[in-house]
């Protein structure tokens, strides 16, 4: 289902010249595998589509906005302190080819955005004006630092374009390529959750059916026992009739049952470490249960029936296409919400920590509060990412999220250190020093305040309050 070379081919001679001269004014990362590009050029912005997902790998223009996270994922973090605000110089396609590059000019120098929509191994990588890949959407860590090679190539399976599977014919608007693909895809992802929504759906039910089975065996295997006390109350009252006749260790007491007309006598059981009344309380017991055992069991079995019974048809609505969902099944990823946006908090984003974005795209953390530092470092925090905190005087703590076994650059120890010492009381004398180490080095002060902490293994850092690090810090604060 993904797009052919001479489908893409199409795409990109309709993109190109609309986008062409652009600028990257925004990035989002509405999936894991999909990213989406607003680009402005005079008088208009454009909205495009890059998907890497393995069955729907493709690029086109789209009419609408998509839902995105709250927390937008690394690497879209990372994309937008790298090439938000770069310039399109060309865009060109790998002839007979799945692959597109985007030849961008950025403050670092010229990049390339690098779009693999090769199926199963669809991809999206950054590319350094020297070749090399700096960070790649599936990040194989390994290929950062390598230079760029083109993947190796593979036929398409169709031999030839389905040229009926657009229709570009009824598409509306200057862009009918794109607008055909995307309403394709919207039809083919909306019937895709359809079926998702069935599967999971009958999981549930099936699950369910299984587990109200073993309760309604339970209750009537309960209700069979408690069926065999139904003529304890009797029992009772002809064991009273006759206490003085029972004495204690005898197995068995024989008696005339006189609430039969013919007076046949009956032998009733006993428990011989018990006294005749102890043995006549056992039998009123027992009937007290299987009365109970009536009155609660059997509404409990009906219901289960019944609810047995709704679950079965369901089921076999959905294994006879003849379901409907209760709810409407949205088309991932989700449309946008026509809600107004919140105004970002005047000191930094609402929600919990302060959230920043290094120079070279890793998440900074600043704890607000005693609280959110305690959060921070022994909630959110992992056991390699850095921890930092001004040196001597009370202030947040900031962690610095880093993959296993990295370490981080000068500019992100920098960029986090010059944080530390703006969220602590050494602010106003604009200088100091930061002690940074590993979480795992970090362990809490048995006894004291929340967010009081031992440091092991630290380094030190003096840092100066660096006003055009701090405004490129803000500027990549997170939404």
């Amino acid at each position: 289902m993904a797009l052919t070379a001479s489908e893409l081919e199409r795409v990109v001679r309709e993109l190109a010249p609309a986008v062409t001269g652009g600028w990257i004014q925004k990035i989002a990362q509405p999936g894991p595998l999909t990213l989406v590009l607003d680009i402005r050029v005079p008088g208009q912005t454009h909205r495009v589509l890059i998907s890497c997902e393995p069955e729907t790998a493709r690029i086109h223009l789209l009419s609408r906005p998509l839902q995105n996270p709250m927390q937008p994922p690394a690497f879209c973090q990372f994309l937008r302190a790298r090439i938000q605000g770069a310039r399109i110089s060309t865009i060109r396609q790998v002839p007979n080819d799945r692959i597109v590059f985007w030849e961008l000019m950025t403050k670092e120098g010229d990049q390339q955005l690098v779009c693999e929509l090769t199926g199963t191994r669809a991809n999206v990588l950054l590319v350094d004006a020297a070749g090399l890949v700096v960070r790649e959407l599936r990040r194989a860590d390994h290929v950062a630092g390598q230079p760029y090679v083109l993947p190796e190539r593979r036929m398409d399976r169709r031999s030839k374009p389905e040229r009926d599977r657009f229709a570009t014919e009824a598409a509306q608007g200057p862009f009918p390529h794109s607008a055909a693909i995307e309403a394709f895809y919207e039809g083919y992802e909306r019937e895709r959750a359809y079926e998702q929504a069935k599967a999971a759906r009958l999981r549930v039910l099936r699950a369910a059916v299984k587990k109200e089975q073993r309760r309604l065996d339970a209750w009537r295997e309960d209700a069979m026992k408690a069926a065999a006390y139904r003529g304890y109350s009797r029992y009772g009252e002809l064991l009273k009739a006759n206490l003085s006749a029972v004495r204690k260790g005898m197995e068995r007491v024989t008696v005339v049952d006189y609430y039969d007309e013919r007076l046949p006598h009956v032998t009733l059981p006993l428990d011989t470490a018990k006294s005749a009344q102890a043995n006549m309380d056992d039998y009123f017991r027992k009937y007290r249960k299987y009365l109970r055992a009536e009155q609660e069991l059997g509404p409990r079995i009906e219901a289960g029936e019944r609810l047995l019974e709704t679950l079965r048809d369901e089921i076999a609505a959905i294994e006879q296409n003849r379901w409907t969902p209760s709810t409407p099944v949205a088309s991932p990823p989700r449309r946008a919400s026509t809600a107004q946006p919140r105004r970002p908090h005047k000191d930094g984003p609402r929600g919990p920590f302060r959230r920043f974005v290094s120079a070279d795209g890793r998440p900074i953390f600043v704890g607000r509060n005693a609280r959110e530092n305690e959060e921070l470092t022994f909630g959110l925090a992992k056991s390699d990412d850095l921890w930092l905190h001004a040196r001597g005087a009370p202030g947040s703590h900031v962690i610095v999220r880093l993959d296993k076994g990295a370490d981080p650059s000068p500019d992100t120890l920098c960029d986090a250190a010059v944080l530390a010492l703006l969220y602590s009381d050494l602010k106003k004398s604009g200088k100091g020093d930061v002690i940074y180490t590993r979480r795992k080095w970090v362990k809490k002060a048995k006894g004291q305040a929340p967010g009081a902490v031992l440091v092991t293994r630290e380094q030190s850092l003096h840092v100066t309050l660096d006003k055009t690090r701090l405004d490129a810090l803000k500027r990549r604060a997170q939404e």
